[in-house]
């Protein structure tokens, strides 16, 4: 089982977590898909909980802040300072929509929009290191971006986190990016039905299984399960409109 329990390197995607216009509708939906268990809900705290996949936190949710914001998965990446990352997005051309602020004694946050408006989050850890578990059934596999301008998008990242993007062949654009070794995660041209900025992509034990039970709590389709290297995957919406994609691993 993949588990981490220190602070991920900076620039990985090490969190997500989604703001939800019905929580208790959404934890249902959430657990139901991807056999999640809660805890945490401290008022303190803004009543945000961590989904767990057996005793690993895997996600973060809580209820929408701002009713005119529409319910998404936000994508944070990890920084060892959240102040001097944000210096950097905004000398890249981003902009700052929550300042850095720390959250208690687990960490240090800030939320951000690219040039092209596509919102991200960073995280510096403290008691809290982002994601314990990962690339198993329930937990976040994969991080990606569709955007109008891959380049500039491109860009931009490399700019504020010092990726390197490697062009990934017969993908019609898309590149992953990394600061190391291995992929961290992608970026690519937002392509016709698709949903655009950041998304999160959730491993399960099998992709049909998963589509079709969201699909009977009031899910959309956007892309219907189709193998490829890397698995078998599809594309959602949640009810209340979020994307999210599902992979299952290709057989051994």
């Amino acid at each position: 089982m993949p588990t981490r329990d220190t602070s991920w390197s900076a620039g990985t995607p090490c969190w997500i977590d989604y703001g939800a216009a019905d929580l208790d509708a959404a934890k249902s939906f959430y657990s139901n898909i991807l056999g999640w268990s809660y805890t945490g809900g401290e008022p303190e705290y803004g009543g945000y909980l961590t989904a767990r996949v057996g005793d690993r936190a895997a996600a973060g949710m809580a209820p929408q802040m701002d009713a005119s914001d529409p319910p998404r998965w936000t994508t944070y990446m990890a920084t060892d300072d959240a102040d001097a990352t944000a210096a950097r997005i905004t000398e890249a051309g981003g902009t700052i929509v929550v300042a850095p602020m720390d959250v208690g004694p687990m960490g240090r946050m800030v939320i951000a929009l690219d040039p092209q408006g596509n919102p991200f989050g960073l995280w510096q850890a403290g008691e809290h290191t982002g994601v314990t578990i990962h690339n198993e059934p329930g937990a976040l596999a994969w991080n990606d971006a569709a955007v109008d301008d891959p380049d500039a998008a491109q860009a931009f990242y490399s700019a504020v986190f010092d990726y390197r993007f490697d062009p990934m062949e017969g993908m019609d654009g898309y590149a992953t990016f990394a600061t190391g070794g291995s992929p961290l995660g992608g970026i690519g041209a937002l392509q016709p039905g698709t949903p655009k900025g950041w998304t999160t992509c959730f491993s399960v034990a099998s992709t049909d299984s998963a589509v079709a039970a969201a699909e009977k709590a009031g899910a959309k389709i956007t892309m219907a399960p189709m193998d490829t290297e890397f698995g078998r995957f599809a594309v959602l919406e949640d009810p209340w409109g979020a994307a999210f994609s599902v992979m299952q691993d290709p057989p051994a």
